[in-house]
């Protein structure tokens, strides 16, 4: 098994790029589906925001799922490959691994440390197991990240001085008019990134806060929240002559204001500007408004400045949290070596169980007359002899599994055992040649002479390991 992501974000792709890949919330679990269909595909996370759309996969053939990959990503949006595969980028297992840890922990954000993206991965998740796409690899890889994502804000400063793309947005309208104070401001869309917005608005002195939502009783909810006014799509164009800076994020598919829409109220401002600040993707405003006169329009890529001056103190934190995640990465790797022995511990345990129960049904042919507890206590002495001598053996092999050059003593530990069958599915030697349990025991006796000098082997690869 292998695990891969294929995506672009904010360093590899313009927002007018990103915007054309912007899943919609409510096709989610439908593309979910289509790409667990996706031969070779084992497990998958579609991780979106406004700033990256990721996939994530477990695959048999990285290189080939790789291209599946992209051809789903074609098929869905309906965009030719050529049109994007520069913008992609493609990470596999460790790098893959080491790439989720960075994103779930804010240091791949534009603003590096930020925690929405947290909530963002988790939610992802969730979707996903919900709709069964996941397994094992991923329902602990993506527990373990998010795990290290809170803990990596909770030990260390690095969101002591909380930002957000709602942040920078403000401190750039600070920038324009030096104080929000008398200053209107005309928020569109009242989702959780409208509410940041909002909060850093009052708090830098705004004091008169309008709420155009497309459900007006979600607008005034939200209005009400900060002593502010709600107002309905159909009155946005009016609001527009009183603000003084707009600030547009909802989840729209389409454009909310064109430029024709702007340049009609215009005359009504006399000559005050409009300081308007797109941080959706897809964008809600038409980039032409950024055309006419007295109108200052900033998308979310030109919030990278903002972000710049925050960096230098986020960076000496987030040097801690890079340690943090080489041992995550450590940590996981010894897991995902742990799984891939499971199956020969699986057969062991399995076999080990069948020749039990096969001596305990001996037994009480040949002692018919034992008592139901006599025959209790003996099934429960021989099973803890049975376990007794398993648990060392399965403990050095989980050892083994996490040792560089282990792979040969693996190999010599299924063949000792006569496992190599099991693995691969098949009936041990004595049940494919249609043995009885006394067959199978002279069948042992012949073999072991070669399983002592097997044991020999092994014992030499262990002490090299």
């Amino acid at each position: 098994m292998h695990i891969i992501v294929v995506g672009l974000n904010y360093k590899t792709a313009p927002v007018e790029i990103r915007e054309k890949f912007a899943f919609a919330k409510e096709e989610l679990p439908e593309a979910l589906g289509q790409l667990k269909k996706t031969k070779s595909i084992l497990e998958c996370v579609i991780v979106g925001t406004c700033n990256r759309t990721e996939i994530y996969a477990v695959v048999d053939r990285p290189y080939l799922c790789g291209h599946a990959i992209r051809g789903f990503i074609e098929d869905w949006f309906g965009i030719p490959r050529q049109e994007f595969n520069h913008h992609l980028y493609v990470k596999e297992n460790e790098h893959a691994v080491q790439h989720l840890f960075k994103v779930a922990s804010g240091l791949d954000s534009m603003i590096v440390g930020e925690t929405q993206i947290l909530g963002q991965v988790r939610d992802a998740f969730l979707l996903s197991q919900k709709e069964k796409v996941t397994g094992a690899v991923f329902n602990t890889l993506f527990k373990q990240a998010i795990t290290l994502a809170k803990r990596a804000h909770s030990e260390t400063g690095i969101s002591d001085n909380p930002v957000s793309v709602s942040y920078a947005a403000v401190e750039l309208g600070k920038r324009i008019f030096g104080s929000f104070a008398n200053k209107s401001v005309l928020l569109i869309g009242a989702g959780k990134m409208s509410e940041l917005t909002a909060k850093h608005l009052r708090a830098n002195g705004a004091n008169k806060v309008i709420v155009a939502n497309r459900t007006y009783e979600k607008a005034v909810e939200f209005a009400d929240k900060f002593a502010g006014t709600a107002v309905t799509f159909d009155d946005l164009i009016p609001s527009l002559a009183e603000a003084d800076i707009v600030i547009s994020s909802t989840g729209s598919s389409g454009l909310i204001l064109n430029r024709e829409q702007v340049d009609s109220i215009l005359h009504l401002r006399k000559f005050r500007p409009l300081f308007m600040i797109d941080i959706a993707v897809p964008r809600d405003l038409d980039p032409g408004i950024g055309e006419l006169s007295n109108v200052f329009l900033y998308d979310i890529d030109d919030l990278q400045s903002i972000v710049e001056s925050n960096l230098a103190e986020r960076q000496r934190e987030a040097a801690k949290i890079e340690a943090m995640i080489a041992e995550e990465e450590r940590v996981f790797e010894q897991w995902m070596n742990t799984m891939e022995v499971a199956p020969l511990i699986n057969a062991l345990q399995t076999k080990s169980n069948r020749i039990h129960e096969e001596t305990m049904a001996s037994l009480l042919k040949k002692l018919p007359d034992l008592s139901d507890r006599e025959i209790k206590v003996i099934h429960k002495l021989t099973k803890s002899i049975v376990n007794q001598m398993l648990r060392d053996p399965i403990v050095r092999l989980k050892e083994l599994a996490n040792d560089k050059d282990g792979q040969e003593a693996i190999n010599l530990f299924s063949q000792i055992f006569a496992l190599e069958s099991a693995l691969d599915g098949q009936p041990d030697h004595e049940e494919e040649a249609g043995h009885t349990t006394s067959e199978a025991a002279q069948s042992a006796a012949s073999k072991t002479n070669d399983r002592l000098l097997l044991g020999l082997q092994l014992q030499e690869a262990l002490a090299r390991s």
